[in-house]
């Protein structure tokens, strides 16, 4: 556990954005066992958002996770996402859709989606961190975060004015970390300024960090491409959970065997990852 959020188990989430597929539907049968594999690897942090796979990833999570098993047994985080409401007025009845459509009473991580300097403008013309206090003041949200993609500049302007945020979570790859627009160290270092912690998305890039080109495979002397992507992010401090979209159970075998018994990269590791980011 860690000393953050106790009741996350350990450090590596299922993120819902990526479900396997049988052609144009979710392949709901194969969600369910990895659902079932990964809780009973000890894992229990599970990640979504109302636009996932065409508006249906939080009905599939209703199906393959919280009809299936006790609430106090999973770590359920959903977004407040621009495009599924209209206006102050929309938040709350879309709110309320969320929790049906999860199956849940209440949200243990609630972020505001996809922030960025016009978005927190929007947001804040709409009352939109009212609300979300208000929800929390409820009982139905847990702990309230946001997801962010901007300068660390604006991410810095949020969390001064804004110190209810309680976790942040960002693009956080050892590509995208010295990327000038991406900015995945500056706002890491912001995060860490204002005491934040970090839940990691992309850390393998969209999977381009999991199939390197084949002379910078080369150079890692242990251990799959994937798995040092996810180390990299674990590694990095003030982390506290690296999330992953996992398309089939082969990808979670490996990454559950990844983070099962983490281990921070060393030096020498990082050294290599330095390398490899310029083949």
């Amino acid at each position: 556990m860690n000393t953050f959020f106790p009741e996350i188990k350990k450090n590596f989430g299922f993120g819902c954005m990526r479900f396997p597929m049988i052609g144009e539907e979710i392949d709901e049968a194969q969600v369910a066992r990895m659902v079932d594999a990964f809780l009973a690897a000890g894992f229990n942090y599970f990640d979504t958002a109302k636009p996932y796979h065409g508006g249906r990833s939080e009905g599939v999570l209703r199906r393959c996770l919280t009809s299936r098993y006790p609430r106090e047994s999973y770590v359920l985080t959903t977004k407040l996402s621009p495009g599924s409401f209209e206006g102050a007025r929309g938040v709350r009845p879309m709110f309320e859709g969320q929790l049906k459509e999860c199956g849940v009473e209440y949200f243990d991580f609630y972020l505001l989606h996809a922030m960025n300097a016009q978005r927190y403008e929007d947001f804040t013309e709409m009352g939109i961190f009212d609300i979300a206090k208000a929800l929390k003041a409820e009982g139905k949200i847990r702990h309230l975060g946001m997801s962010f993609h901007d300068t660390a500049e604006v991410l810095d302007r949020i969390l001064t004015e804004h110190p209810e945020i309680e976790a942040v979570q960002l693009q956080l790859n050892y590509v995208d970390w010295i990327d000038p627009k991406v900015q995945s160290g500056l706002c890491h270092a912001v995060c860490r300024k204002h005491g934040k912690p970090v839940l990691v998305m992309e850390p393998v890039k969209g999977g381009s960090l999991a199939n390197l080109p084949e002379k910078a495979a080369a150079m890692l002397p242990k251990g799959s491409p994937a798995s040092y992507a996810l180390r990299f992010a674990a590694s990095q401090e003030g982390v506290v959970m690296v999330l992953s979209g996992m398309s089939d159970r082969a990808q979670m075998e490996e990454n559950i065997a990844t983070m099962a018994d983490f281990r921070p990269l060393d030096e020498e590791e990082l050294e290599i990852l330095d390398r490899v980011r310029t083949v």
